[in-house]
């Protein structure tokens, strides 16, 4: 069975829809739609109405790359929403034998012990660790015989408002939500390596407007945290330094984005105020600031991950992703922060499909969205909809009552051409040969259908022709 599922990365700098294609042989990736993000400042929602217009702009473009609807969506959701707590849980087993009913009540359990804010909702439950008979560091306990489960878990939050002003927007550009996964998440089950978890590793997605960071160890996600900083701060800061307007510092950080430049080399710039008017920059400083408020970013999320408590559990090191890993000298600089941790910048792991977009960090989000909804998430989990996910699980089939705004939209745009083509037939009037227009009421039921088609049920009456005729000889 082939299934088509939507990942929607809503970001705070730009919305990235993928649609992927999932079979028995994995994903393949179809269709890509990109669009600047309104109503979204810092991983908030600021306004539902413009970020549905965003969202929906993004989703159709995805469509008409991919030519065919979605069945299946997963939505992320910012780091800057959550919170997250550990909590265990310890179950009896009387048939002495541990199936994932078992495991799912240990969860439960965990899920049900947990001290939770009354604001906050939980988003992921994600155990770590499981204990059997008090035996530790149980990868997997499916099949083991034992009479005491425990399970230890991270459990990720999210407040109530903020859930519910995400909800809203998706819903009204037409869109229904299967799941919501953290963004952090996300980008880790499109970019880690399997080495990579068991090791350890800590994945930093740097994003326009935030950077998410989460710390895998062993079975799961133990740590997540969030930066309200990203490269459209970069842009801010060339735009100020330069006095140049915001487009052109656009264009000067994808073009001219390293953190080391030599070159002595002058550029023209516009003015900011006065655009008619340009001046010379050199290269050089625009490498010095850029390298500063990278180099600022990074001491932040250093000092972050140093307070997390879970530095010497990172054996694989740093992983980067995200759009702002495309500058030039990013790693070098990150590498010597990180107290020469080893640093990979990673791209989304390679599928079939559109290969320019596995190419692309900033990516790696919305395809780990795309593999969540396949399956390949954590090895068991309780997610955004209260439901117990596993590996292995049979892929759930797409909800009947699902809009599908491509369809919607090609609808619309049929009626349209309908009523251009006939304008009088919302009057019940209908355009015949030698434009003679004759006012002819719609049925207005299936039953007077029927009796139309019975002739026999009519009283014969003259047409309107016949009593035109009839006036018209009446006169001679």
């Amino acid at each position: 069975m082939s299934t088509k599922i939507l990942g929607i990365d809503v970001g705070s700098f730009q919305i990235c829809a993928v649609i992927a294609q999932h079979d028995e042989n994995g994903i393949k990736i179809i269709g890509i739609g990109t669009e600047k993000t309104q109503g979204i400042k810092k991983g908030v929602i600021t306004n539902i109405e413009l970020a549905s217009k965003s969202i929906k702009n993004a989703l159709l473009e995805a469509q008409r790359v991919a030519g065919t609807h979605y069945e299946k969506v997963v939505v992320s959701i910012s780091g800057a929403y959550t919170k997250s707590v550990n909590s265990s849980g310890v179950v009896n087993i009387p048939n002495h034998e541990i199936g994932i009913r078992e495991i799912e009540r240990a969860m439960q359990m965990a899920d049900h012990t947990a001290d939770i804010p009354h604001e906050y909702e939980k988003l992921h439950v994600l155990p770590y660790n499981f204990k059997v008979d008090g035996q530790e560091h149980i990868e997997d306990p499916i099949g083991m015989n034992g009479t005491r489960l425990e399970v230890q878990t991270h459990i990720v939050t999210v407040q109530k408002s903020s859930l519910s002003n995400l909800r809203k927007a998706i819903n009204s550009a037409g869109i229904q939500i299967d799941n919501i996964v953290l963004s952090g998440y996300a980008s880790a089950i499109a970019t880690l390596t399997k080495d990579e978890k068991e090791l350890g590793a800590v994945l930093i997605d740097m994003g326009g407007a935030t950077c998410n960071m989460v710390v895998h160890s062993g079975n799961s996600i133990r740590f997540n945290e969030f930066l309200g900083v990203g490269s459209a701060n970069i842009t801010n800061d060339l735009s100020m330094a330069l006095h140049t307007p915001l487009p052109k510092a656009e264009d000067i950080k994808i073009n001219y984005g390293t953190l080391i430049n030599k070159s002595v080399d002058l550029i023209e710039l516009p003015i900011l105020g006065d655009e008619a008017k340009t001046h010379e920059v050199s290269l050089d400083i625009i490498s010095n600031v850029i390298y500063a408020r990278a180099e600022e970013t990074l001491m932040i999320l250093a000092k972050i991950f140093e307070d997390s408590g879970y530095k010497d559990m990172i054996g694989a090191g740093v992983v980067l992703t995200g759009g702002m890993t495309k500058l030039e000298g990013l790693r070098d600089l990150a590498s010597a922060i990180f107290d020469k941790m080893s640093v990979r910048i990673a791209k989304p792991k390679e599928t079939d499909g559109l290969y320019e977009i596995m190419r692309d960090p900033a990516n790696s989000c919305a395809i780990g969205l795309c593999m969540y909804g396949a399956g390949e998430f954590t090895a068991y989990e309780i997610d955004s909809e209260k439901k117990m996910r596993y590996h292995g699980e049979a892929i759930s089939k797409p909800k009947p009552s699902f809009k599908n705004v491509f369809e919607e939209e090609k609808r619309e745009n049929l009626n349209f051409k309908r009523q251009e083509s006939n304008p009088f037939e919302e009057e019940g009037i209908e355009l015949v040969h030698n434009d003679l227009r004759l006012d002819i009421q719609k049925p207005s039921s299936k039953e007077e259908l029927a009796n139309i088609a019975d002739i026999s049920k009519q009283e014969k009456q003259p047409s309107a022709i016949t009593k035109f005729w009839h006036r018209i000889t009446q006169l001679f």
